[in-house]
């Protein structure tokens, strides 16, 4: 089943030209489905870039999916256009007394702020209440989990010595949950990011299961047992030359950046990255969509439980 954008959303035309089935919404209007309502909070510097990957990796089903993409009013993005904001985004007001089956909170660059200095940190707050009681199931990316972990379950992020950069071997720790449902036992994942998850107070917190976790790395897929909240603190929905214009861009900075581990082979940065990632970036979206949200979230969305847990 196709996955449902406007027929102008860059994406669109970058997904049909890799035969992904995406559909304009005036097409699917005119169908006796009800497609699952997806609320992206798209806070990456880079979003035309954000939203086709997550647009791929939510097309990659066969559920029927209606993207909102969704800004903060109280911090102006830099690196996008106003018209492609306002032709594309919403923002929370319009938004607030609506209900969707799921929502996706992506990262964002200010990972070493604390939570409370980033200027639309009480704009999210309010985002976060409102997943607990108008969100069937939320999956919370990179910073985005960092900080729904901080603010729902007070577990706070760690500054790390070095950036956790490049893409990394995991293991699969409760193979029975749905989630990871497919998956190898061991897998390789993404990451990009100057701050971790503190092990110690998230294992000390009963409500958050792990579920996938890294030597390297540390913590990477969690989840409570209901599946209402999931928290993913890397990027798999990276695409092949996304650290790689990550790590380019911090050299061209002066910046003192390593090139990316495990990403080049022979950690060349002349040759072309192995892209090693993606069967597993697929197939956990795949079984979130599935399991946490299409099998579990009413019809109605007007009759969704405002239990979180």
């Amino acid at each position: 089943m196709p996955l449902i954008i406007p027929q102008d959303l860059p994406a669109y035309t970058q997904l049909g030209s890799e035969n992904v089935f995406v559909m304009h919404r005036q097409r699917a209007a005119t169908q006796d489905i009800r497609p699952l309502r997806i609320l992206v909070l798209n806070l990456m510097p880079t979003k035309i870039a954000t939203e086709t990957q997550l647009a791929r990796l939510l097309a990659n089903s066969p559920l029927q999916v209606q993207l909102t993409f969704l800004r903060t009013a109280t911090h102006a993005a830099a690196h996008v256009s106003a018209e492609h904001l306002e032709a594309f985004y919403t923002t929370f007001d319009r938004v607030k007394d609506q209900r969707f089956d799921g929502m996706i909170i992506t990262g964002a660059p200010v990972e070493q702020m604390p939570f409370e200095q980033v200027d639309y940190w009480p704009e999210l707050c309010r985002i976060f209440e409102f997943s607990k009681t108008n969100v069937y199931s939320t999956l919370h990316v990179c910073w985005g989990a960092q900080a729904a972990l901080y603010y729902h379950y007070g577990i706070p992020k760690i500054p790390l010595e070095h950036k956790m950069f490049g893409i990394f071997r995991h293991r699969v720790t409760r193979p029975a949950n749905p989630l990871v449902r497919g998956f190898d036992e061991e897998f390789w994942a993404p990451h990009s990011r100057h701050t971790g998850v503190d092990p110690q107070a998230l294992a000390a917190c009963p409500e958050v299961r792990m579920l996938a976790e890294s030597d390297e790395a540390g913590p990477y897929l969690m989840g409570i047992d209901s599946g209402r909240q999931i928290f993913v603190t890397g990027h798999p929905e990276y695409d092949r030359m996304t650290l790689d214009a990550e790590y380019r861009r911090d050299l061209a900075r002066g910046l003192p950046i390593a090139p990316p581990a495990g990403y080049y082979p022979g950690d060349d940065p002349s040759r072309q990255p192995v892209h090693r990632w993606r069967s597993h970036a697929f197939l956990l979206y795949a079984n979130w969509l599935n399991y946490y949200v299409y099998q579990d979230t009413p019809f109605d969305l007007e009759k969704l439980s405002p239990s979180m847990g």
